[in-house]
């Protein structure tokens, strides 16, 4: 980083933690100059930074204040329920009858899986992709049947080792996106009628992959600020025959808690005690806040248990479908199975996101990215501040582009999901997290979309129908 960065990044971070709350006036420019040591120039840099990532805002005259209305930040959830086994799983009804909403591009897509295609530099990778698909050997046609392109997986691996985790080219494989790289794991450890502890709430695709393989789910809660309960998780494996876990172990969807490191490295050695693999669903890692990328549960891995899989869907190009598997010792399985359903993913989009990353600008594009989506993040907090009852609480992810928000017991999100899409709003409720339909009382947002006027309608809107919904069931 440059001096400016690093000085804007210590404020941003001061802002994250909430020791500068919305509404407060920053430090002068000469109290930055004296605490910081730096010219004026490297001050007057910092605050314009933090103004374009959209922290701060300039009052004339006055000087520079954080972002937001001054209102207190909401409560954090409670932590999840406990462990509980669903004999089977039948959810994907409910997941698509609440989903198909988000298609509709009139909607405001609060309640949609992605960060909007506008924050992606999908012009250049369109160069890519015309520049390389000229040249292509037809050999490669055949030759990046799995494991992939090497190119592409050798840029994969030079991204591991920057984390200081290496991984040898030759034994990740490319799949279409993650979903396809979990969904191999999974059927690569587990068989119809097993047990696979999933996390409470969790992703659906999760809950939908074992509906489809007939396998059982047991849902080990998550504390909003620390992920997957350990406790809790020891407790299921000593009581019943778990044959795998799926964990997103940072910026997990749909509360967006991470495990620290030290958390991480402790479940990989529960599994590595009762000898279970975990597949470790990562695709939203490279979204952090902060000034470093948070190791991944793989890094703690010494007896290959831990399949980590990811993807650039959420990161450079969601149309693409490419995405990965770090197998550990399950590499051949994977690879089978992947010949034996999908053969590969698409060559041309391999080549051309290999040449992007070759070219240099993914993490100048990243940075630019995670900056977007932290003033997005403040702003979506501020809106609930001022438009949503006192009661809620809110989640306080330090990454990825998730909230979760709890209201009391007893209110209805699913009917809040009927009537904010009549009025052109989705909404992501509670129940399609877990596959015995907990969370009623629950919502996930996403702040993956650049803030304007129709985000602020559409969350004063939703605020006025949560509290008409409150009232009348007082």
């Amino acid at each position: 980083m440059k001096r400016y960065e690093e000085v804007a990044e210590l404020l941003a971070a001061d802002i994250r933690s909430g020791r500068l709350a919305p509404g407060t006036r920053l430090p002068s420019i000469r109290k930055v100059i004296a605490q910081y040591g730096v010219s004026p120039a490297t001050a007057f840099q910092a605050y314009y930074r933090l103004e374009e990532r959209g922290l701060v805002r300039a009052r004339e005259r006055s000087g520079y204040y954080v972002a937001g209305s001054g209102l207190a930040h909401p409560a954090e959830p409670a932590s999840a329920p406990a462990p509980r086994i669903s004999a089977a799983v039948d959810i994907s009804e409910l997941v698509f009858s609440v989903l198909g909403a988000v298609q509709d591009r009139d909607m405001l897509p609060l309640g949609s899986a992605f960060p909007s295609p506008l924050l992606f530099p999908l012009p250049r990778l369109a160069k890519s992709l015309a520049s390389t698909a000229r040249f292509i050997d037809p050999w490669d046609t055949v030759a990046s049947l799995p494991p992939g392109n090497t190119a592409l997986r050798q840029q994969i691996a030079l991204r591991y080792l920057g984390m200081g985790m290496p991984q040898p080219p030759e034994h990740i494989i490319v799949t279409n996106g993650a979903l396809e790289a979990l969904n191999l794991c999974l059927a690569a450890v587990a068989r119809p009628g097993d047990l696979i502890a999933i996390e409470s709430p969790g992703f659906y695709a999760a809950s939908q992959a074992l509906e489809r393989l007939n396998m059982k789910a047991i849902e080990i809660p998550v504390h909003p600020k620390e992920g997957v309960d350990l406790a809790a998780l020891a407790t299921a494996l000593q009581r019943h025959p778990v044959k795998a876990c799926w964990f997103m172990t940072t910026f997990q969807n749909p509360m967006g808690a991470t495990m620290d490191e030290g958390k991480k490295k402790e479940l990989v050695e529960l599994l590595e005690k009762h000898d279970i693999p975990l597949i470790e669903d990562d695709v939203y890692g490279e979204l952090y806040f902060g000034q470093r990328h948070p190791l991944p549960a793989k890094a703690f891995d010494r007896k290959g248990l831990v399949m980590h899989c990811s993807s650039f869907s959420k990161t450079l190009a969601p149309g693409y479908r490419i995405g990965w598997v770090a197998p550990g010792r399950f590499g051949k399985e994977i690879e089978r199975l992947k010949l034996m359903t999908t053969l590969s993913a698409s060559v041309p989009a391999q080549v051309a996101i290999a040449d992007y990353l070759h070219g240099g600008g993914y993490d100048k594009h990243l940075r630019k990215l995670r900056h977007a989506l932290e003033g997005q993040l403040l702003s979506l907090n501020d809106a609930l501040a001022r438009h949503f009852p006192a009661e809620v609480r809110v989640s306080r992810p330090s990454g990825g582009y998730f909230l979760w928000v709890e209201f009391p017991e007893g209110f209805d999100t699913l009917a809040l999901h009927r009537q904010a899409a009549e009025l052109g709003i989705s909404i992501a409720p509670g129940p399609i997290f877990s596959p015995s339909r907990q969370y009623r009382h629950c919502i996930r947002l996403n702040y993956g979309a650049p803030w304007g006027e129709a985000y602020e309608h559409g969350m004063a809107m939703l605020g006025r129908l949560v509290r008409t919904l409150m009232q009348s069931k007082a």
